[in-house]
Order: structure tokens, then C-alpha cells, then sequence
């Protein structure tokens, strides 16, 4: 599964498939650059200890 991780928040949050322009599940990263996002296999952020998870798209996130 990919995820969008916003590199100005370390905040990951689902990718919306089959959108584009790093669409996601919640729509919190609709309004940031995106020069600020990259496209991330959810499992590679797993054991980053500074990556947090969005709370609307990760049942074990936080907040977004």
C-alpha cells in the first residue's frame, strides 16, 4: 500500500489510488505544495520513529 508522507510534518497519511497529485484518503494534504509530499510504501515509514500517522486514515494514528 502506498501512502503521501508530507515531509514539512513527517505526517503520513493513505494514498487515494487511482487519483492523482498525491490524493489522500482524509484530503488533509490537498492544500500543501507539492514539492512538500512524496509517494511512500506504508510499510518503509513502519520503523521511522519520526514519522507519525494520520489519525483519519490509520485506525493506530494520530491527529492529522
Amino acid at each position: 500500500m502506498d501512502g503521501v508522507l508530507n515531509e514539512a510534518t513527517d505526517k503520513l497519511h493513505k494514498y487515494e489510488s487511482g487519483q492523482s497529485d498525491f490524493q489522500t484518503i482524509c484530503g488533509a494534504t490537498s492544500h500543501v505544495a507539492h514539492d512538500h509530499l512524496r509517494l511512500v510504501p506504508v510499510e518503509q515509514t513502519a520503523t521511522d520513529g519520526d514519522v507519525n500517522r494520520c489519525g483519519r486514515c490509520f485506525a493506530d494514528g494520530d491527529s492529522y
